[in-house]
C-alpha cells in the first residue's frame, strides 16, 4: 500500500482541534471531568486536544483493537484497560481517532456506561459515517471522511504512517 492524497494538513487539524477543544471547554467546563482515549490511534489527536483544552481533567486509557493489520474492521473488539479507574458520578469524555464502523466506540461506552458516570460523550477527529454498523452518537467530531482508508496523525495500516502530521488516504500499490 501507499500514500494517496492528503486530506487534511497539520495547520488544517490544528484549526480544527483549537475549535473542538473550545467546543469541549463551554460545554463541560467547571464539571469533574474524565478523558477516557481509545488507544492506539488517538494518541496524537488525544494529546493536542489535551493541551488546547486546559481543563483540569483526569485521563484514563483503554486500547481497543479490531483491525490488525487489514483495512477491514473484523468486527471483533477486543478491550483493554490499563488500571482500574472511577468515573461513578463525573462527565466522561471518550476521545478516540476515527467513527468508523461503531464497533469500537459502542464497546468503550458501554464499559464506561457500566461505571455509572454522570454523562458520557464522544469526540473523534474523524467520522466516517458511510461504514457504521454500529449506532454511535458523536458529539464532538473534527472532519467528516469519506468510505476511503485513510493513514496519519495516529491513524495507522499494520503499524506504519501513524507519525505523518497530516491524514492521507491510503491508495493500493498498481
Amino acid at each position: 500500500m501507499a500514500l494517496g492524497e492528503v486530506l487534511f494538513t497539520a495547520d488544517q487539524i490544528a484549526e480544527r482541534v483549537a475549535q473542538l477543544a473550545a467546543e469541549i471547554r463551554r460545554d463541560l467546563a467547571g464539571r469533574p471531568l474524565t478523558i477516557v482515549g481509545v488507544l492506539r490511534g488517538s494518541i496524537f489527536f488525544l494529546t493536542d486536544l489535551l493541551r488546547q483544552l486546559g481543563l483540569d481533567a483526569t485521563i484514563e486509557l483503554v486500547e481497543a483493537a479490531s483491525y490488525g493489520d487489514r483495512t477491514v474492521s473484523s468486527g471483533q473488539v477486543t478491550l483493554r484497560r490499563y488500571g482500574h479507574f472511577e468515573v461513578a458520578g463525573r462527565d466522561v469524555l471518550i476521545v478516540d481517532d476515527i467513527a468508523d464502523t461503531g464497533n469500537t466506540l459502542a464497546a468503550v461506552r458501554r464499559a464506561v456506561e457500566a461505571m455509572g458516570p454522570a454523562s458520557v460523550r464522544i469526540c473523534v477527529l474523524l467520522d466516517k459515517p458511510a461504514r457504521r454498523q454500529v449506532a454511535v452518537d458523536v458529539d464532538y467530531r473534527g472532519f467528516v471522511v469519506d468510505d476511503v482508508f485513510v493513514v496519519g496523525y495516529g491513524l495507522d495500516h499494520g503499524g506504519r504512517y501513524r507519525s505523518l502530521p497530516y491524514i492521507a488516504r491510503l491508495a493500493e500499490e498498481t
